[in-house]
């Protein structure tokens, strides 16, 4: 490798908070750094949740039924973690750098998905078989909590003040990739191998495919120079002096963006979980389709969402980023009761459906990494998403799939997935009220973007 190819890798030669001056190879490498790692935290979530029929039948004890309920309130116990990721990881990443702890946490991440292929069965030694899944889940709940946060930012920070919704959008790119990674892979396998060989042992083969992608991602951050944005405050001596200094800050100044934020993760996540997570679930047990057919619904939905997630990106670079999550609550909002009957018809009608809610998700989904990092300034941006994110979905989003199971037993209405999530889109159009609009603004400095400095709350 040549002098000024390595010099360009690193981004050596970006000037300090100049991202519209940033080499395209430059910026290629970060969106590549923070695309690979969502993917792989994403790939984790998909593989649990479209191999959720066989790993509990694996690893937890009763009916399928109920192991099912126990499977999935387990990978909801992760979620109750992430908060703490959150504070633990966010100061840090405002005090020691973004690809630091992006390289800490995409290898934590990975190693625990792919202890969770190693779990002996609970045939084998019992109830250790779930306390261990609740161990590994706990360890990427954890490493999650730092893991999005900092991708979204670092992302941010390194793109375009005028292009960030386009090339934030490849973040999102990344979530619906792992994801779709995931699920090809558990279907893949199921029609390869046979739906006994899934139950005996074949599950675990995707889970040991993290492995590879966490060392591709921390390879490709540890290659490349932190945020010319995170940098110059560095220079200037503008870091929190401390952890503790910071938090006090961010909770005493900037608590208005870390509430209004998390009222709009409400909406975010409650959908999201509930549509990509919980869905393969939702299709066999409730509506009655095969296992394959119910992993088939959401691959072809999720890739149908993956064409329109750069656009959308980009749309919201052009008329901003509101009116773009303004038309997805409000559809989705309306449409889901009748998508939701929609899909209760059939395999056909499922994948209309879903592609359908898909859709109207998509202006949300692919807007996140513009929208939430320019909510808080630098010095605090990396912990004020972090922990808003990760609370708000702790409580509402990861816990989504076991609450709607439990709300369907408890009513018997198979239709209460689509009642939760037009309660959490009106949440997240009060929440959305009170959203900045932050389009082309830069995030400089250590004010809050797009304000002067009383704009500042105290």
């Amino acid at each position: 490798m040549t002098d000024t190819s390595q010099h360009e890798l690193v981004g050596a030669d970006v000037p300090l908070g100049h991202t519209e001056d940033v080499p395209k190879p430059v910026l290629r490498r970060a969106i590549a750094a923070s695309a690979v790692g969502n993917a792989t935290e994403w790939f984790d979530y998909g593989i649990y949740a479209y191999g959720v029929v066989y790993l509990s039948a694996a690893l937890f004890p009763g009916d399928t039924a109920e192991a099912t309920l126990f499977a999935l309130a387990t990978f909801a116990i992760s979620f109750l973690v992430r908060p703490l990721g959150g504070l633990f990881w966010g100061p840090l990443g405002d005090r020691y750098g973004r690809k630091t702890i992006l390289a800490f946490t995409i290898i934590l991440m990975s190693a625990a998905t792919v202890g969770v292929g190693l779990i002996p069965s609970y045939d084998t030694i019992g109830f250790w078989a779930p306390a261990l899944l609740v161990i590994l889940r706990m360890v990427q709940g954890f490493s999650t909590g730092g893991e999005y946060g900092g991708a979204a930012t670092f992302m941010a920070e390194y793109s375009p003040d005028d292009r960030r919704g386009f090339y934030g959008s490849f973040l999102e790119f990344g979530t619906l990739a792992g994801f779709s990674l995931g699920a090809l892979l558990m279907l893949g396998f199921s029609l390869l191998l046979g739906e006994q060989a899934m139950y005996d042992w074949a599950w675990r083969i995707p889970f040991f495919v993290a492995g590879p992608m966490g060392f591709i991602g921390m390879y490709l951050r540890s290659k490349m120079e932190d945020t010319p944005i995170f940098r110059e405050i560095e220079a200037q001596g503008e870091r929190e002096p401390a952890a503790s200094t910071e938090l006090r800050h961010l909770f005493s100044r900037y608590w208005r963006p870390l509430v209004v934020m998390g009222g709009l993760v409400v909406a975010l996540n409650v959908v999201n979980y509930t549509l990509l997570s919980y869905m393969p679930t939702y299709l066999q047990r409730r509506l009655g389709l095969t296992t394959d057919d119910a992993l088939v619904v959401p691959i072809i939905g999720m890739l149908f969402m993956m064409v329109f997630v750069p656009f959308a990106g980009h749309l919201s670079d052009r008329v901003g980023r509101k009116p773009l999550w303004r038309f997805s609550l409000l559809g989705l909002f309306l449409g889901v009761l009748p998508l939701y009957m929609l899909m209760a018809t059939g395999f056909p009608g499922a994948i209309i459906g879903f592609a359908l809610l898909g859709l109207l998700y998509v202006p949300q989904l692919a807007t996140i990494s513009a929208t939430f990092p320019a909510m808080f300034p630098t010095h605090v941006r990396f912990a004020g998403f972090a922990i808003s994110y990760n609370v708000a979905t702790s409580l509402f989003g990861g816990t989504a799939p076991a609450f709607n199971s439990w709300l369907i037993g408890a009513t018997g209405n198979e239709l209460m997935p689509a009642y939760v999530m037009m309660v959490a889109c009106v949440i997240g159009m009060v929440a959305l009220r009170f959203t900045p609009e932050t389009a082309g603004k830069s995030l400089r400095g250590t004010e809050l973007p797009g304000r002067r400095k009383a704009a500042v709350v105290t």
